[in-house]
């Protein structure tokens, strides 16, 4: 006779990896570049209206940050690079 144990239930651990969850990427404030610079920067990049590309960089003058772009982490990273590669500090993170 062979004894059988009860299933064992593993725990998972807890992780917030949530891959349904977008990215985004975060532009922050910096003392360096111009307002006007800025803008033409978010138009270029991201194909942004005047408006929307001068709202976002007034959110990052005056709030020190803002949220210019989500997607997948892959396509958050490009973004940050090519916003490096103008001279902006941009970081990336899971959308909350």
């Amino acid at each position: 006779m062979v004894a059988t144990a009860a299933p064992v239930e593993v725990e998972r651990p807890s992780s917030d990896v949530r891959p349904d969850v977008p990215w985004v990427t975060i532009v922050w404030n910096d003392p360096i570049n111009l307002m006007s610079y800025v803008t033409y920067v978010f138009q270029t990049v991201f194909g942004y209206p005047r408006a929307k590309a001068e709202k976002l960089m007034l959110d990052v003058h005056y709030k020190g940050k803002a949220v210019v772009a989500s997607g997948t982490r892959e396509e958050m990273e490009r973004d940050a690079q090519i916003l490096h590669s103008y001279g902006l500090w941009a970081t990336i993170q899971q959308d909350r």
